[in-house]
């Protein structure tokens, strides 16, 4: 019996495998494939052509002094706003409590933002009302709107800059003694302003130093009366130090505080 299923399968399996094979050679010939669809992609060309006439090459030049400036718009944003104090003193207050990276920089870099266009909301007001707009509306030339947007703004740091400081960026740029504000030119009166604004922040970071400074000092004196030498003073200090600043709403008062210093 078993002889003759072996020689049954032998007979019909080369026929069936050959089958099989014919089968699937037409099937594979039949199938067409499909035309891959293209897909649009832009074409991006740079290239450097010969201008024909000047205003073109003022134009070009125009759109690369523009390009300069907004590069330039982070710094301009720092040293001429009040920006600069107040992410000075936030940073001061984290270090204070000794949270590390808590609050994150993103978020004290946000709340300076914020409180930077709150402060210098009447500035930039005055400068959108007496440049900006007569300059769209074609009332005043460029030069024109180039001078009434620096006078609110040359006006602003000047209540903040220190004589001494100021002083100090005449004499270095060998300039004569200016007789008023107006014979201070930009560049230096930025600089100057910004060495005030850092003293400035720095005289307030310290006295937020201060009360985080005796909390430490008071536990680290109790850690080593009790003999707890292992004991890092700055792990205790840190529950207190936080439960202080939330129970007399810091961060009311130090806002509040800054609001007050460009009054």
């Amino acid at each position: 019996m078993r002889r003759r299923l072996r020689r049954t399968l032998w007979l019909w399996l080369p026929p069936a495998l050959l089958v099989l094979v014919l089968v699937l050679t037409a099937a594979q010939a039949g199938a067409q494939p499909e035309e891959p669809v293209p897909l649009p992609l832009p074409e991006v060309r740079i290239g450097v052509e010969p201008a024909d006439e000047p205003r073109e090459v003022v134009a070009s030049l125009q759109i690369l002094f523009l390009l300069t400036i907004l590069s330039l718009a982070p710094a301009l944003l720092v040293l001429t706003t009040s920006f600069t104090r107040i992410v000075v003193v936030l940073a001061f207050l984290r270090n204070a409590l000794g949270t590390q990276n808590m609050p994150p920089n993103q978020v004290l870099i946000g709340l300076a933002l914020f409180l930077t266009f709150f402060v210098m909301q009447p500035t930039w007001a005055q400068i959108h009302q007496n440049a900006l707009q007569p300059y769209l509306a074609g009332e005043i030339t460029r030069q024109e709107a180039l001078a009434a947007a620096e006078a609110p703004l040359r006006e602003f740091m000047f209540r903040y800059t220190r004589e001494k400081d100021l002083t100090l960026f005449v004499d270095a740029a060998r300039l004569p003694p200016p007789e008023g504000p107006e014979d201070v030119p930009f560049w230096v009166l930025v600089p100057a302003y910004a060495l005030s604004e850092l003293k400035t922040a720095f005289q307030i970071g310290f006295l937020i130093f201060v009360p985080f400074l005796v909390i430490d000092m008071v536990v680290a004196t109790t850690l080593m009366s009790m003999g707890m030498f292992m004991l890092p003073p700055m792990l205790v200090s840190l529950p207190f130090k936080i439960l202080l600043f939330v129970v007399v709403d810091g961060w009311h008062l130090v806002v509040e505080q800054l609001l007050l210093s460009f009054q």
